[in-house]
């Protein structure tokens, strides 16, 4: 087949052209498509799939960018590593792209406790999320030192808890500020503020700690005396003593002469040397007795006093000792002394007696003069031809107790009608009274007993010159000490306070921090809640006076305290609870024991009676008249103000009530505080003017007529 061109005319034209024509037309070959053969489909590459998988990705991200909430992990240190264990999330410079969710996170830092938490993403737009990382605690060392070097065994606390004894190596402590505090027997405490760093951070605090006592230098003439601080022997002259801070009473003893005595004041690190003391030569010392006992002493024709009796003599002379007492035959002895020579003299005086028949209702009554057992009330007997306490007793009835009073040549008589219980009960007259405040008292019939303490008697004070005394009135005394919930009755807001970090506050221990005026308005409160008539005088809230006709409560007498602490109603006059000698056995009381070691210089050495600071109320044994603690636990405010009172006459004290004035009221009793030869003797006697954390208070008042 061929194919014509058209020239430039548009005419067709064959393979040959006419000369002189235009560019001939060529034919070429074609060939027509195989109409068999079928058109091939369309050919996937690589490049499509990548092409694809690209365009899913972008998707993908635009729509996570979208989407995803901008989240910004704050961690205090700023060196912190984030790590984000489940979840997806897309870090941009400080900040995350992080859809809505929970996510687990791990910080760490080093120095640093790691920390693993969930992070909540919420649906705001930008967050912020704070987080800080705990310290590591501080590795910490403590040490104490003294002028002489190392101290071991010094008891470390922080923060008022115990947390070891000297040298404490690498503890590990919470970083953070604590108070130091460092005590070591016989030196002052260490009290400081510390820093404690964190990280692991190694660190070493030493207290240096300054004694507590001072140094004191002692010399006689002659030398060799015994040298006696709070009645324990600690040398012989000369002799250099280091004694602990504060009041210390100090005895030099020597053979054949006079003990000298003084009190001293002494302050941490003081050095005192006190002049030489010319000790006097003693004289002969003569304790004079007499049966019975509270016979009136003339020495040469000088009065001296009563028996029982302790005198000192002039060596070398003849002295002329006579006896008087109402009711007997005057007696008389010669005596001579010696230098260093202690006698001892007991007088028999013979009764002057007169016929006296009592009769008494029941018939089966006993009697009782001046205490002693007589028998069977209905009898004639021979009395002294003197005044005396006559009591008819039985069981199941009130007893009688009265003053009589016989006279020779005359034939008495004395009538007794006791009244039963059921009629006491009538007249209100009970053997034990309760108190709106939740105490019992007791009522007691006291009679007659020798107060104080012989001169000869280890431990013995100088005001506790023995004193003839006879307790006539009836009277209520409680069993326990004032509790502090006994006293928040009255006072709501007081607190007993606490002691080397234990509390003294707990409502069965005994209140403390209480002046006297203030256990004094609490009998009076007692009293008004009962409607009794109060016992105090009150001006402007202070105690004025008292009214010792008032039935209503008070404070008991230094005498009734004592007649009820050292009277066991056998005729015994008691010098310790538990007998005549010390150590004080297992159990005795609450005294200064080996729980207080740490904080006070003067303790029972191998005595545990398990309490640090005050007991319960009634945790010891009772005594014989039913009392509790009389001894330990608290010392006790009692009415009398404070002073000496020595009775010259012939007659004995009776139902005394102390001074009529003074700075000071007398306290009685030791307490856990108290450890010495004279603090644990019960006729010990104090004094103070101001509240203390061992000084509480008992109730007591009068039987009603």
């Amino acid at each position: 087949m061929q194919e014509y061109r058209k020239d430039s005319a548009g005419n067709e034209a064959g393979n040959s052209v006419p000369a002189g024509s235009i560019d001939p037309i060529v034919p070429i070959d074609f060939s027509p498509p195989d109409p068999r053969k079928k058109r091939a489909g369309l050919q996937l590459r690589w490049p499509h799939f990548l092409i694809a998988g690209f365009l899913v990705v972008a998707g993908l991200s635009g729509w996570f960018v979208l989407s995803a909430r901008s989240v910004y992990v704050q961690v205090t240190p700023m060196t912190a590593s984030v790590e984000i264990q489940s979840g997806f999330a897309l870090q941009l410079g400080e900040r995350h792209l992080m859809l809505p969710g929970e996510y687990t996170l791990l910080l760490s830092n080093e120095g640093y406790h790691d920390e693993q938490l969930v992070l909540t993403v919420g649906e705001e737009q930008a967050q912020n999320h704070p987080f800080v990382l705990r310290e590591l605690p501080g590795i910490v060392s403590f040490e104490a030192s003294s002028l002489t070097g190392a101290l071991s065994g010094a008891v470390v606390t922080l923060n008022g808890e115990e947390i070891g004894r000297t040298p404490l190596r690498d503890i590990e402590l919470e970083p953070g500020e604590y108070e130091l505090t460092v005590v070591a027997d016989r030196y002052l405490p260490h009290t400081e503020v510390i820093n404690v760093p964190g990280r692991s951070a190694v660190s070493q605090f030493s207290a240096a700690l300054q004694q507590a006592w001072g140094e004191v230098s002692f010399t006689t003439e002659p030398a060799g005396a015994e040298v006696l601080v709070d009645g324990q022997l600690v040398g012989t002259t000369p002799y250099n003593a280091e004694i602990l801070q504060g009041e210390h009473e100090v005895t030099l003893k020597l053979t054949g002469h006079k003990a000298w005595q003084d009190r001293l004041e002494i302050a941490a690190g003081e050095v005192i040397a006190l002049p030489s003391v010319a000790l006097e030569r003693a004289d002969g010392l003569v304790f004079i007795r007499s049966q019975p006992s509270g016979a009136n002493v003339t020495i040469n024709g000088q009065f001296s006093g009563q028996t029982p009796l302790e005198v000192a003599l002039p060596p070398g002379r003849t002295h002329e000792v006579t006896l008087f007492r109402s009711g007997f035959d005057a007696a008389s002895r010669s005596i001579q002394t010696r230098p260093d020579e202690e006698q001892d003299i007991t007088v028999s005086l013979t009764p002057i007696t007169s016929v006296v028949r009592v009769v008494a209702e029941p018939a089966e009554a006993e009697l009782y003069v001046d205490g002693e057992f007589k028998g069977r009330a209905n009898q004639t007997l021979e009395l002294l031809a003197a005044s005396q306490v006559i009591e008819v007793r039985l069981d199941g009835y009130v007893p009688y107790t009265g003053s009589f009073t016989s006279r020779p040549g005359l034939e008495q008589e004395l009538r007794v009608t006791l009244k039963s219980l059921e009629e006491a009960r009538v007249e209100a007259i009970r053997p034990v009274i309760t108190t709106v405040a939740g105490q019992s008292l007791t009522l007691l019939y006291p009679g007659q007993f020798t107060m104080g303490a012989s001169r000869r008697e280890p431990g013995r004070r100088a005001n506790e010159d023995l004193r003839e005394v006879r307790l006539e009135r009836a009277f209520y005394l409680s069993p326990h000490e004032v509790s502090n919930a006994q006293y928040r009755r009255f006072k709501a807001d007081h607190s007993s306070g606490v002691l080397e970090g234990r509390t003294l506050d707990l409502d069965n221990q005994p209140v403390v921090q209480v002046g006297w005026q203030d256990a004094a308005l609490y009998c009076n409160w007692l009293s008004e809640q009962e409607g009794l008539p109060v016992f105090y005088n009150v001006e402007g809230g202070q105690v004025v006076g008292f009214n010792p006709d008032a039935t209503g409560y008070r404070l008991p007498s230094e005498a009734e305290w004592e007649w009820a602490a050292r009277t066991d109603g056998n005729g015994n006059v008691l010098r310790y609870p538990w007998g005549d000698q010390l150590p004080p056995p297992a159990a005795a009381g609450n005294f200064a024991d080996v729980s207080v070691s740490s904080f006070m210089g003067q303790y029972i050495p191998g005595y545990d009676d398990t309490f640090m600071g005050t007991a319960p109320v009634g945790q010891f044994a009772v005594n014989s008249r039913g009392m509790y603690d009389m001894a330990g636990n608290v010392s006790e405010w009692v009415h009398d103000f404070y002073g000496t009172l020595i009775s010259l006459g012939t007659s004995v004290e009776v139902d005394p009530l102390g001074p009529e004035s003074g700075a000071y009221h007398t306290i009685k009793g030791s307490s856990w505080a108290h450890s010495s030869i004279t603090e644990l003797r019960l006729s010990f006697r104090d004094f103070a003017d101001t509240a203390r954390n061992d000084l509480g208070f008992r109730i007591a008042r009068y039987l009603e007529e």
